[in-house]
């Protein structure tokens, strides 16, 4: 078969049941009947010479054929949406950045990212936040230009993304000025019974803390568990418990002098990662942004 007999009507409708799964949820999301869907898949196969589904049950099953034809249309359709997404954005001059970021990521290190963005007039700026899947889902499909997260994502050969390594910051202990300022903290060793407050088990960070305390056999006092970092910095800001977080959290308190860090952990680190897709077109502020964090 030649390019020009394929029918990419068809090549959709196979798309849509394929990453759904079912027919007739296809067909709703396509506004059209389910004999109709079943009808252009079928001249989809006699077009390819191999069945592209198995029926399991209820369920359509791809069969090997079918994998295949779904990672080159999962390309097509996805650098489709891509195409949609820059053409949308690039109105008068205008560039459109699209920036996902994870709920345990803290805004105040997303807004010193985009800083040098916020200047420019030929730039409009949509920002999300959410799960890293799901970030990593619309990422895919080319609903996101870039994802920052404070973890990496395991390499699929089915869905390879890049993971850009943005730099690190150091975890500190914080707590308000007006108790801890002249006091010093060896952590965790000194942490055992104190009250303090924690990202939640989320957080890419917790789970070191936790095994930190546990060598050191030090069992400080849970007073709350915090993934969202702005609600975080609030808690650190007005609790008068002891924090555990990256000092970006908590910027501006320390530099108006609200709260001190009293204890830095030598072997905790938040690090900071640009996640894209291997076939995003070029964006230039993008490019700009990542290459002056690297």
């Amino acid at each position: 078969m030649r390019l020009d007999q394929l029918n990419f009507h068809h090549l959709f409708y196979f798309w849509r049941v394929a990453r759904l799964g079912h027919l007739t949820r296809a067909a709703e999301e396509l506004n059209t009947s389910q004999s109709a869907v079943s009808a252009q898949i079928r001249q989809l196969e006699d077009r390819l010479g191999e069945p592209l589904f198995a029926r399991e049950g209820r369920r359509l099953q791809l069969t090997d054929t079918g994998q295949l034809v779904l990672a080159y249309a999962e390309n097509i359709f996805g650098l489709g949406q891509e195409m949609l997404g820059r053409l949308q954005g690039r109105v008068a001059g205008v560039t459109r950045l699209r920036v996902g970021s994870v709920a345990t990521l803290s805004r105040n290190y997303q807004e010193n990212w985009i800083r040098p963005l916020l200047s420019d007039a030929s730039v409009v700026l949509t920002l999300e936040s959410g799960l890293l899947q799901g970030l990593i889902e619309r990422l895919v499909q080319h609903q996101l230009d870039v994802v920052l997260a404070n973890e990496t994502v395991p390499a699929d050969p089915d869905r390879p993304l890049h993971c850009r390594f943005l730099g690190s910051q150091a975890v500190s202990l914080v707590g308000p000025a007006g108790r801890w300022a002249a006091q010093a903290l060896r952590v965790p060793e000194d942490l055992d019974g104190l009250d303090v407050v924690l990202p939640g088990p989320r957080h890419a960070l917790r789970a070191q803390f936790d095994a930190l305390c546990l060598s050191a056999n030090v069992t400080p006092r849970l007073r709350a568990e915090v993934d969202d970092m702005a609600m975080l910095r609030l808690i650190a800001r007005d609790s008068g418990w002891l924090t555990v977080l990256p000092e970006v959290v908590v910027q501006d308190e320390l530099r108006t002098g609200a709260l001190v860090a009293v204890g830095r952990f030598t072997d905790l680190q938040e690090r900071f990662y640009a996640i894209t897709t291997p076939h995003r077109h070029r964006i230039e502020v993008l490019e700009t942004l990542i290459a002056g964090t690297g």
